[in-house]
């Protein structure tokens, strides 16, 4: 009446590899990652202490977890083992979620790169991916940073300007005591680095130095001093600090104090409501036959500005670029065409 059960009675076959369907995504994923050369790991393995989990192994846990869209670490650990592709690609070790976890964050990050373009040699090989027809488009993700830590470029320079004038107002101010005491000051150095309209801190600091050698001569001075107190304690380091948010900004024209790689845009969902700026990125991402061939992280709110560099960099992870770009009307811009042409 009944098929016989029972869970007691051994069976046989044992490899659990008989339970794979021949074409399914774990195969692809375990053959790709085996293509790897197990040097690239090496910088992130300095040795000593007790044998780690091999890094492929963790490599093709973590890449087919992403497939199926499992992102928690402890949801990866728990895969392994309950779900019979997990058990049978970790080759029935457990690694668990601190493992896992580490790995990705720490070890992972700087072979991210090369696994993700072996992949896409694999599948180009296979025949997977032609790149025949490359299908681009890009999203805004918002930066896990205050919203209200900006730094704006313009007014960046505008306060910059503005300090710059009073730098030099003061050593005009220093320089005109001088001549009312002493006559003409015949070296006047102090005044020539003031001139110029692009004070650095450098200048600055050679100048408060000149000042305070001065002090030392005429150490009752008290405009003087109060000069030197100003420029040492609040003009010099504002200086340094708009020269360091102007390295930081380079062509932007905002970022984030607690997220400074992230740029202020707009995002997708505030369009319509005409909300505020936020801080997040352009992530660009190409596909064909549904797979993600190229993707790149940009500081650039526009997508026109950000298609060049994108393809740029799929160049030089396959060698070539796509056949044909399909694009919508964001990326339509003088400069992208004549580069694709």
């Amino acid at each position: 009446m009944y098929i016989q059960y029972t869970m007691d009675q051994l069976c046989l076959p044992m490899d659990l590899e008989e339970d794979i369907p021949e074409n399914h995504l774990v195969r692809v994923v375990n053959a790709a990652v085996n293509r790897l050369d197990d040097a690239i790991f090496d910088p992130s393995y300095p040795g000593g202490g007790r044998d780690s989990y091999h890094p492929k192994m963790l490599t093709k846990v973590i890449i087919y977890a992403y497939t199926q869209r499992i992102y928690s670490s402890r949801q990866i650990a728990k895969a392994v083992r309950e779900n019979i592709m997990f058990m049978w690609i970790a080759g029935r070790q457990r690694p668990d979620f601190r493992t896992i976890n580490r790995f990705r964050s720490e070890r992972m990050k700087s072979t991210l790169e090369t696994v993700f373009t072996a992949v896409l040699q694999f599948l180009a090989e296979e025949n997977y991916i032609q790149l025949e027809h490359y299908f681009v488009d890009g999203t805004k993700i918002e930066a896990n940073a205050n919203r209200y830590t900006f730094v704006w470029g313009k007014a960046m320079v505008k306060h910059k300007a503005k300090l710059q004038e009073k730098v030099q107002t003061l050593f005009e101010a220093i320089e005109e005591a001088e001549k009312q005491e002493e006559g003409i000051h015949e070296g006047r150095d102090l005044l020539e680095l003031g001139e110029s309209s692009t004070m650095t801190s450098e200048k600055l600091e050679q100048a408060v130095k000149q000042l305070e050698e001065r002090l030392r001569e005429k150490p009752k001075d008290k405009p003087l001093k109060k000069a030197v107190r100003t420029l040492r304690k609040d003009l010099l380091p504002r200086l340094q600090k708009y020269e360091t948010q102007q390295a930081i900004l380079g062509t932007r024209n905002s970022y984030s104090k607690t997220d400074p790689d992230a740029t202020f845009m707009r995002m997708k969902e505030d369009h319509m409501r005409n909300g505020q700026l936020k801080p997040g990125y352009n992530v660009q991402i190409g596909t064909e036959n549904q797979f993600i061939v190229g993707y790149s992280l940009h500081q650039r709110p526009t997508d026109t500005r950000c298609l060049i560099p994108h393809l740029e960099k799929l160049k030089s992870q396959l060698g070539k670029l796509p056949g044909t770009v399909i694009a919508d009307a964001g990326y339509g811009g003088e400069e992208n065409y004549d580069y694709l042409e």
